[in-house]
């Protein structure tokens, strides 16, 4: 399982880890399914890739927006047999 450092604002250059259960591709935009465990049950957020094409470093950002993360989750979802996302 990949494994990915953020370095959220206001953290003064804390990184925070997460590992990376699955990615796709909506509507031109990247998303990430992300859990902060490896293994077992863990919390799990939706990311959204919100960089440009181009640019060296990715800029992600939870996905609040509930029809757009209920949109996202069912792809995932359907993506991840064993897995159910609450």
């Amino acid at each position: 399982m990949e494994k990915i450092l953020f370095s959220p604002e206001g953290t003064n250059g804390e990184t925070v880890e997460f590992f990376v259960l699955e990615q796709t591709r909506i509507g031109g935009m990247n998303y990430i399914l992300v859990t902060d465990e490896e293994e077992g049950d863990g919390e799990a957020l939706i990311l959204k890739d919100l960089s440009r094409d181009g640019e060296e470093e990715s800029i992600y950002a939870i996905v609040e927006e509930e029809e757009e993360l209920h949109a996202v989750a069912q792809v995932f979802q359907s993506m991840m047999e064993d897995v159910t996302l609450e």
